[in-house]
């Protein structure tokens, strides 16, 4: 599993410029990132390649700050292998709460980000069906 970081963001000009000069200064780097908003806030999605020292900083910094468990796979970067994966899911009956991707550095493979109802069990068909499951440590090294 990895650790997303989730910020809360009231839509005010510059709230998300505050976070990433924070991160800056703090040289966290930013694997991958989504923002989910509405017409008043904002959750500001993060996988950061130092998690821990991040929720800390931006809790210090006065932002509303939590961490979710989410699954990371490596699929490869051609067209079909997402909806191979998510098939899985449907067929199975997990529900998929949210997801979003990016593309390595210096990788042929798309990493997949998701959050499911059930981890355990998606982990587990994951792996039986060969797809790459990624641990925490290669994630925050992309």
């Amino acid at each position: 599993m990895v650790k997303q970081i989730n910020v809360f963001l009231e839509n005010q000009f510059g709230r998300l410029a505050e976070v990433t000069e924070n991160l800056r200064r703090n040289n966290i780097d930013i694997r991958a990132l989504y923002i989910a908003d509405t017409t008043d806030y904002g959750i500001l999605r993060m996988i950061l390649d130092k998690p821990d020292e991040a929720m800390k900083l931006l809790t210090d910094a006065g932002f509303t700050v939590s961490a979710t468990s989410v699954i990371a796979i490596a699929i490869p970067d051609v067209p079909g292998t997402l909806d191979t994966s998510l098939a899985l899911l449907t067929t199975n009956n997990i529900s998929l709460e949210y997801l979003y991707a990016f593309v390595g550095r210096s990788s042929t493979d798309a990493v997949v980000v998701i959050r499911v109802d059930d981890s355990a069990q998606t982990v587990k068909l994951f792996e039986e069906n060969n797809i790459k499951v990624l641990s925490s440590s290669e994630v925050y090294g992309i």
